[in-house]
Parts: C-alpha cells; sequence; structure tokens
C-alpha cells in the first residue's frame, strides 16, 4: 500500500511557534520585503543584500505524532535532540490576534459601556457617601440625646425660658430670638409655650406683624400690652395711623389685657387710642398713660370716658402722666401703688382731690407727686386751724397703713404740706424730697409721725432748702435709718455731720445703723468735719480685729479747692 507523501507547515506559522518565538525587534532590523516567485511558494529577501535566501528547514520534534493534544515539544538546544512537554494551560498561552482583530472593539468594551460603568459607580460612591452623613447625623442626635439639658421634660424647659425671658423688668427680645434658633426641639417648645409671647409692644422699631405674630402665639393667656412712641420719631409722620392700626389689631384681645400701657407725644393720639378701649377689662392690673408733650393745652383735654366701660375690678397700679380724666374717683379706687405727674395750671389737681383718692385707697403702698403746679394758700386755709382734721371728716385721719414709700418731686410745698398733715403713715420706709423748695414744714411732719411709728430706712433731699436743726430731731427719732442723702443742698454745714460723729451722750448714737451717707454738690463742709466722722463710724481694733459692723460709706463732694486733700484721703 503506497503512503501518501507528508507535507511538514513551518514552524514558525503554527500557533505553538508563535508562542515560543522571540519577539521581533523593529527598532533594530528594518521590515523584511517578500518577493512573490510563484503563487504558492514565497521567498525571502534579504534587506541588506537584497538577495533572494532559501527558505530555512525547521526540525521536526521526535514526538510531534505521538504527543497529546494541548502539549507542546520544547527543545532544550540545538543538537540535544531533547524536547520537553508542556502544557497549554500551564503557561497561559494564547494565539496572537491578527491586526483586524486588535482594531476592532469588543461590546463589553466599548466607550459607551464603560462610560456607562463610570457612572454607576459614581451613582453609587454618591449615594454611599449619603448613607455616611446620614449615620454621621444620626450617630451626633444620639451623642446630643445623651446630654442632660436634651433630657429635661418641655415643661420644665418651657420654665426656664420663661425666667429668662420674663424674668428682668423688661423684656429681652434677643434672648427669646437665640433660643429659638438653637435647635427644633427648643423652637418648638418656646412656639408652644404662650407665655413667652404675652408681651405685645408696639413702638417706632416693633412692626405691627410681629405684634399680629406674637398675639396669635399667646393663644388665651394673659396679657401685656405696651404701645411706646417716642417723641423724637414724631416728625416722620404716620404715628397716629399706627397707633389707630395697633389699636385695631389689639381691640378684641382686652378681656385678658393684664397690663396696658401707652406713651405717646400729643394728647390727641392718646384720646384716639383710648377711644377704642370700650370693652370690659377684667383681668387688667396695671394702668399707665403718658403724654410726653405735658405743656400742651388744647381742646383735646377732656378724655373719651369712661374708659373700658367702667369695669377693671383688678386695678391695682395707676401712672398718668399729663392724661386728664377728669379726677373721677372711679378709675382711680382701691390702688397699691398710685403715680401722678406733669398736670400744669388749671389741669393741677386741688388738694381735696388728692385727699379723696387717697381715701379711696387705704391699702396704698407707693405714692408719687411729680411736677405739678402748686396750688393758691386759700385753697389750704381750711386745713391749718386743724392741722390733724380734715373739716369735712372731723373723726379721724386718712389711714394708710401700708405706705411704705413716698416721692414728693416739684409737687408744689403748699400741697404736700397740706397732705402730709391729714395723713397717718406708720410704715413709710422710704422718703424722697427733690425740688420742693423749703422742706422743713414737711420735715416737721415726719417728725410728729415719729412719735408713734415712723420705721425710716431711705432718706433724700434734693435741691432744697431745710432747718439744719429740725433734720437733726427728725434724725434723732428715727433709729432704722440706714440711707441718708443729701444732694445739691446748701444748708449741710459741718455741725450736721459733727452731730452724727460722736453720740450726744455716752450711749446715744444718732442713726446707729446708718451705713451711706451721700453728699453729693455739697460744697459747704470742711475737711476736718468728714474726716472725724469717718473715723468715729469705724469700729473699734480695725486693724487688730475684722470689723464687727459695715462701716458707713460716704460720697464725698468735689470741690475744686478741696481736691488734693480728696485724692490724699
Amino acid at each position: 500500500m503506497s503512503r501518501s507523501p507528508v507535507i511538514y507547515p513551518p514552524f514558525s506559522s503554527s500557533p505553538l511557534g508563535a508562542a515560543f518565538a522571540p519577539p521581533p525587534r523593529e527598532d533594530l532590523a528594518p521590515p523584511r520585503v517578500t518577493s512573490k516567485v510563484s503563487a504558492s511558494h514565497s521567498t525571502q529577501i534579504d534587506p541588506i543584500s537584497h538577495s533572494i535566501r532559501p527558505p530555512r528547514k525547521m526540525r521536526v520534534p521526535a514526538d510531534f505524532f505521538i504527543r497529546p493534544a494541548g502539549t507542546t515539544s520544547v527543545s532544550l538546544g540545538r543538537g540535544s535532540g531533547a524536547s520537553v512537554a508542556r502544557d497549554y494551560a500551564s503557561y497561559d498561552i494564547h494565539p496572537p490576534q491578527s491586526s483586524h482583530t486588535r482594531r476592532g472593539t469588543s461590546p463589553d468594551t466599548s466607550i459607551p459601556d464603560l462610560r456607562e460603568a463610570l457612572s454607576t459607580l459614581e451613582s453609587k460612591m454618591a449615594s454611599l457617601m449619603s448613607e455616611r452623613e446620614r449615620l454621621e447625623r444620626s450617630l451626633e442626635q444620639a451623642v446630643r440625646l445623651q446630654a442632660p439639658i436634651q433630657r429635661l421634660p418641655s415643661e420644665l424647659l418651657a420654665s426656664i425660658f420663661t425666667i429668662g425671658v420674663l424674668g428682668a423688668e423688661e423684656e429681652d427680645t434677643l434672648m427669646l430670638s437665640s433660643i429659638v434658633l438653637v435647635c427644633r426641639y427648643w423652637a418648638d417648645v418656646a412656639i408652644n409655650t404662650p407665655t413667652l409671647w404675652s408681651r405685645v409692644v408696639v413702638s417706632n422699631h416693633v412692626s405691627l406683624d410681629k405684634a399680629r405674630r406674637r398675639l396669635s402665639r399667646s393663644k388665651s393667656v394673659p396679657l401685656h400690652v405696651d404701645i411706646n412712641f417716642s417723641p423724637q420719631m414724631d416728625g416722620r409722620g404716620g404715628t397716629t395711623e399706627t397707633i389707630i392700626h395697633a389699636m385695631d389689631i389689639l381691640y378684641p384681645s382686652i378681656w385678658r389685657w393684664k397690663s396696658f400701657h401707652l406713651s405717646v407725644p400729643t394728647r390727641p393720639q392718646a384720646h384716639a387710642a383710648l377711644s377704642r378701649c370700650r370693652e370690659k377689662a377684667p383681668m387688667l392690673q396695671v394702668l399707665e398713660i403718658r403724654v410726653f408733650n405735658s405743656m400742651q393745652d388744647d381742646h383735646y383735654s377732656p378724655a373719651p370716658l369712661p374708659l373700658f366701660d367702667g369695669h377693671f375690678p383688678r386695678l391695682q397700679v395707676c401712672s398718668f402722666n399729663s392724661f386728664n380724666f377728669g379726677w373721677d374717683l372711679s378709675m382711680i379706687r382701691g390702688l397699691r401703688v398710685l403715680e401722678l405727674g406733669g398736670y400744669w395750671n388749671r389741669l393741677a389737681p386741688p388738694v381735696n382731690v388728692i385727699l379723696d383718692i387717697l381715701r379711696a385707697s387705704p391699702q396704698l403702698e407707693e405714692l408719687s407727686l411729680r411736677n405739678m403746679s402748686d396750688v393758691d394758700p386759700e385753697t389750704c386755709a381750711m386745713y391749718e386751724h386743724e392741722p390733724h382734721l380734715d373739716k369735712r371728716f372731723p373723726s379721724h385721719m386718712i389711714q394708710l397703713p401700708r405706705l411704705t414709700k413716698m416721692t414728693l418731686h416739684y409737687a408744689g410745698i403748699q400741697r404736700t404740706r397740706t397732705i402730709l398733715s391729714q395723713l397717718a403713715f406708720p410704715a413709710l420706709e422710704k422718703v424722697a424730697l427733690c425740688y420742693m423748695d423749703n422742706v422743713t414744714s414737711l420735715l416737721d411732719h415726719l417728725k410728729r409721725q415719729s412719735l408713734t411709728s415712723l420705721p425710716l430706712q431711705h432718706l433724700r433731699i434734693e435741691a432744697s432748702f431745710f432747718g439744719e436743726l429740725e433734720l437733726v430731731k427728725l434724725l434723732t427719732r428715727t433709729s432704722s435709718l440706714t440711707t441718708l442723702e443729701l444732694v445739691d443742698v446748701e444748708d449741710a454745714s459741718s455741725g450736721l455731720i459733727k452731730s452724727l460723729s460722736a453720740p450726744k451722750t455716752t450711749t446715744t448714737w444718732i442713726c446707729p445703723k446708718l451705713e451711706t451717707l451721700n453728699l453729693d454738690g455739697c460744697t459747704t463742709l470742711d475737711w476736718d468735719s468728714l474726716r472725724t466722722f469717718v473715723e468715729s463710724r469705724l469700729p473699734a481694733h480695725v486693724r487688730a480685729y475684722p470689723r464687727q459692723a459695715i462701716p458707713p460709706m460716704l460720697t464725698l463732694p468735689t470741690p475744686t479747692s478741696y481736691s488734693a486733700l480728696t485724692t490724699t484721703f
């Protein structure tokens, strides 16, 4: 049987030969040029000599016909005749791709797919970052909740807010704004606490929108209403319209007003606001009406009465400045604090009106009379013959057992002297006599009251004349006096200071409890008397032992001639 000829392919054209062949050095040798000699055979041409070389004979391994599929033989050297069969998989050998295949793009490595993969990755990263931020916020909130302030009940926190905002005499609006901006929980507690919004203010600097907001948040709690427009801002105009609009907003809530303060430049503006106060005010306790231009005298002097339909049973504090209410006793009855001021000429109250007001308020605790024109001496003649009795009420004087503070500031010496002659004030603790001309008669009435009971602790005399002997007699009777103020008085001499420096006897001191002595503006005092007074009031052995009592605090005058001595002292 004849055998067919076997044709051996060149080794370099097989996949295995291409895998084990060394890489071509294209940078060192120029590309080979192939010349087609015939249609079936190709002859290589030497690039240097340009001569035709015959094809190179390849050695066939001995195990070529018997090796298993997937293995190849590797020659160990020329002439050795040994070869090693290796598995394709162990070398991860892949046949090289043609240039046409490398230039092509597969679907899984295309540019749109890569961009889509990057976009997907970025989305996942963004979601992970959002999740991390959420976890950080949850962790921060969990840590914050462990703080003691966060564990307080909302009721207790609301009470703390109320004390901090409304504890002072004037509301601190900045504190309330700061509380609302701390966190959402505090803001919810503050907004849902009606007491924090109970003060409704309308002024040159507070708009009506804030008043509406406070009015809605206060719900049904008692309100403190304050309408305050200064005369300096009245020149811009529009003040009267703003006051009327404010009263229209506040009008429906009159039934829960607890205090009402009205301060306006002129009487027409005050009457425009009060003309809308026609509803009953069952909760009103404080009523303050102030007109800045007190010297104005026009046809608006009568007030729109009666205010609040004459129904304010809880009224206790009443302060009127230049407001002419016709001296209606129904408005100022049963008071605890009474302040009257700014009444001039024909609008000034006569003595009998003041006495009637005081008689209608037997529980009065504070009395203040300021800036009033004095009355004629003839109107006081009926009280001079019987200084302790009012002829219309001959059986008794006006008893004010709870009166503790009295302020008489340019109230007319004739009026005040007559009023004090008809009063009994056994609990008086603080007296201020300012700009009252000669107060010697007033000191005499105070001394008369001290014969029974006068726990006076604070006495102030400012810009007034007085008899030094009468003052010393009064100070001798007031052993409870702790503060004595003599401001801008010319009758305070060195004899008065010396009488306070040493006891008249071996055991009796004048004002033994005196702690503060104010001599501001008194320029007639000599240095020796002041030094003697200070040294006599110091406790014994002041340097060796602790002080047994608080020495009096002395405020010295500052005249030019004594400046050097004052500095030395």
